[in-house]
């Protein structure tokens, strides 16, 4: 696990779009935190990382929303789920194992049996009132490559 210090939300949307900047087809992106805790800021940064011109907003009531940018950009919201079952209703399997575009799934942690073998786990946790530290665990040896050279970049 490799962790991030943020100082407010413009560093969290920042951290954000070096990430989607780096992403590449196919990569799955699970973002947990708390309510408020800046989810959304993160992925509108991922978006326009990817090159998404459309406004990023949470999809929690629509579950899926999709955008078009370097690669199709998937953004989930699992929150009102009542089960796993309903996965198969939004067609879960479909964006997560396409390989055409990058799926970034908020509230991942409700769903844990559903994710597939490789992911970035990113974990958002208030420590102040703008002020988060962000947590990431590569499950899969892309993913580390990823924290290690995004780590070099915060750092620089």
């Amino acid at each position: 696990m490799v962790q991030f210090h943020s100082i407010c939300p413009e560093k969290t949307y920042k951290l954000g779009k070096v990430l989607g900047q780096r992403l590449k087809q196919g990569q799955i992106v699970c973002l947990v935190g708390d309510l408020g805790s800046g989810k959304t800021t993160f992925a509108q940064g991922v978006a326009v990382g990817m090159d998404v011109n459309d406004y990023v907003n949470s999809p929690t009531y629509t579950i899926v929303k999709e955008y078009l940018g370097r690669y199709p950009f998937y953004h989930m919201d699992v929150y009102r789920l009542g089960s796993e079952e309903e996965l198969i209703d939004i067609g879960f399997d479909e964006y997560v194992y396409d390989g055409c575009g990058v799926t970034l799934i908020e509230w991942a942690d409700l769903i844990p049996d559903a994710l597939p073998e490789h992911y970035l786990w990113i974990e958002i946790k208030s420590t102040g009132k703008q002020e988060r530290m962000i947590d990431m665990t590569g499950n899969g040896k892309d993913y580390d490559v990823l924290i290690k050279e995004l780590l070099e970049e915060w750092e620089s």
